[in-house]
């Protein structure tokens, strides 16, 4: 028997590999992990009992929610995204729709199946996040990337000459992960009116909505007047509630590709694990603020982070991007990004994450979070990168 050609177009997911050296390391810290530190509000906890006391709660419920979810989620879209989702009973041509989803990786899935039939083409801005290259393979779609600038911005030339016949969407995640870059609201605008004029769906990754430090600000392309017949948004409770193992998300999408949502996600799903619906209610009652007010101190360690990577800056470089908690780095050596992260934690106890996974080529990159580890980890962290990068790079060049 053998895999399918499609499959073994998929790579690897690479977290388990070095989950693995990891943990045979005793002592390691991650610096890969792209979690937050801290768990989920009091309020989301004690919705369990609420859950519970209802028996219906373990039968099947509505594919695309629970009721009191789906209109916590609309008031949120409208106050903080402007976006506007009109009620079931009101629902046009040409607006926006919404669906509580297994986490933001199932939203893309949703999305990418939605809108694609075998062998189309979907646009990703390189570096792409892993899990949509792989999910637009899975579908049996080609990813089709298109490098940024060296600021891991969008280069709307390049993006408008990568259209072909074959297009169907293009992929925008801000803050990005793996770079950190957040995207002006000129550059998604741009994008959004360039997928309107040639017919295409812009897919908008909104994860890290609430990380942006200094002057950056974020923007929901789906808030564009006139953009709901084009626009897919996909968002998450994982990185912003500390909810990564509920599996919670949502997205919205235009009204025309509804069916076509419900009919993948009561294939793959059937509805969202109501226990975690319950949660997400207890978590937006608290909203925003549970994010933001742990914001500055993750901004703390962001700012040591650079000044620890700028002491370096003539073995690596790094762009001083201003979302998520991440930053991308290029090592000035011509070495196996692989080698390189299995030496740095077998003789330094740090971990990384290849730039390859994130479709980087042509030279040595990795990525450093600075989201899953509390402020006195993470510098620690940092100061053995920062030792192993500098012997290693003197035995490079020695």
């Amino acid at each position: 028997m053998r895999n399918t050609f499609r499959m073994q177009q998929v790579q690897a997911p690479v977290i388990p590999i070095i989950g693995d050296w990891v943990r045979s390391r005793p002592g390691a810290i991650s610096l890969g992990q792209g979690v937050v530190h801290y768990g989920p509000p009091k309020e989301a906890i004690e919705q369990y009992n609420r859950f519970l006391e209802n028996p219906e709660n373990h039968k099947y419920h509505a594919v695309e929610g629970i009721p009191i979810l789906y209109d916590a989620i609309r008031d949120k879209l409208q106050n903080e995204n402007g976006i506007i989702i009109e009620s079931h009973k009101n629902r046009q041509a040409g607006e926006s729709v919404l669906c509580v989803t297994a986490g933001g990786n199932m939203a893309f899935m949703n999305a990418v199946l939605a809108i694609t039939d075998p062998g189309d083409e979907i646009i990703l801005l390189t570096p792409y996040y892993f899990n949509h290259e792989m999910a637009v393979r899975i579908a049996g779609a080609i990813p089709i990337a298109v490098p940024t600038d060296e600021n891991f911005q969008p280069d709307l030339p390049a993006l408008r000459q990568a259209i072909t016949s074959k297009t169907r969407a293009i992929v925008t995640v801000s803050p990005n992960n793996p770079s950190g870059a957040v995207y002006p609201e000129s550059t998604l605008r741009a994008i959004n009116e360039l997928c309107r004029e040639r017919g295409l769906y812009h897919i908008n990754d909104e994860a890290y909505e609430y990380f942006t430090y200094e002057e950056a600000v974020h923007f929901s392309p789906a808030s564009i007047e006139h953009s709901a017949g084009h626009t897919v948004s996909l968002f998450s409770l994982s990185k912003s509630y500390g909810f990564a193992g509920w599996r919670i998300g949502y997205m919205v999408y235009p009204v025309h590709l509804d069916e076509s949502v419900k009919k993948i996600q009561d294939t793959i799903l059937i509805c969202p694990p109501l226990v975690s619906q319950y949660a997400a209610c207890g978590a937006l009652s608290v909203g925003s603020s549970y994010c933001l007010e742990r914001l500055p101190e993750k901004a703390g360690v962001r700012s040591i982070m650079l000044e620890e990577l700028d002491s370096i800056r003539e073995i690596c470089r790094t762009a001083r991007t201003q979302g998520a908690f991440y930053l991308l780095v290029r090592m000035e050596a011509d070495l196996d990004e692989m080698q390189l992260i299995e030496r740095l934690i077998r003789d330094f106890g740090v971990a990384v994450m290849p730039g390859r996974s994130f479709g980087l080529t042509g030279g040595c990159f990795f990525r450093v979070s600075y989201g899953s580890l509390q402020k006195e980890t993470a510098v620690e962290g940092m100061r053995r990168l920062v030792a192993g990068l500098k012997t290693i790079a003197g035995a490079y060049n020695s």
